[in-house]
């Protein structure tokens, strides 16, 4: 009994004196500093911030004597109707909108019929290619603006930079650009064409021009 007793004794003290070194060996890792973020070694430029597009406000006396050659033959100038209001509806055979804008637009030119505005057609196509789609187009609508066709230079000024059709300018008989739209309205497009008319037709008669 003596002996186990002993025993027992010493194999507690092994194992206390085990735990302790044990201890004496576990130690708290210490946090390692995270590497600072390096700059890459060539970053990309910051994009440069997008202007806004200025308005198209008025078309001056050289643009307004540019020749547009007409659907049909012949020619004529946006400076060929002084004293006069100016539409220009810009279009184009294989824009489903501009044929469903035509309707509206051909009764506001008929309740203007004998007044003091133009109404001008400019299709955006090359006549060379779109001819022949422009003339199927035209047998299937009821179009009676002055047509013509408007080069690069004369489709890019009038839309000011911006891509799309249908587009509608109203132009004073100053050549101010009293109103411009792209779209069409359904059922609306009528109503804002008359208005800017009747806009445009007020600064005519400020000016002293007879209606």
């Amino acid at each position: 009994m003596g002996k186990l007793f002993l025993l027992l004794l010493l194999v507690a003290a092994f194992a206390s004196n085990g735990a302790a070194q044990s201890g004496r060996r576990i130690a708290t890792p210490r946090s390692v500093p995270a590497a600072p973020i390096q700059p890459p070694l060539n970053p990309e430029p910051e994009p440069a911030p997008v202007k806004a597009r200025a308005p198209l406000l008025f078309l001056s006396e050289s643009f307004r004597q540019r020749k547009i050659n007409m659907l049909d033959g012949g020619s004529f100038r946006l400076a060929d109707f002084p004293g006069k209001v100016v539409v220009i509806n810009l279009w184009a055979s294989w824009c489903g909108p501009c044929r469903r804008e035509v309707p509206e637009y051909e009764k506001v030119r008929q309740a203007y019929a004998g007044r003091n505005v133009e109404f001008i057609g400019l299709t955006t196509e090359d006549p060379r290619t779109s001819a022949g789609r422009v003339r199927k187009f035209l047998r299937k609508t009821n179009f009676s603006f002055r047509l013509g066709w408007a080069d690069g230079e004369t489709a890019h000024t009038l839309m000011n930079g911006e891509e799309a059709i249908p587009q509608t300018l109203v132009i004073d008989a100053g050549g101010r650009v009293v109103d411009r739209w792209s779209g069409y309205i359904p059922h609306h497009s009528g109503d804002k064409l008359t208005a800017a008319i009747n806009q445009a037709l007020e600064t005519v008669t400020s000016a002293g021009c007879a209606l």
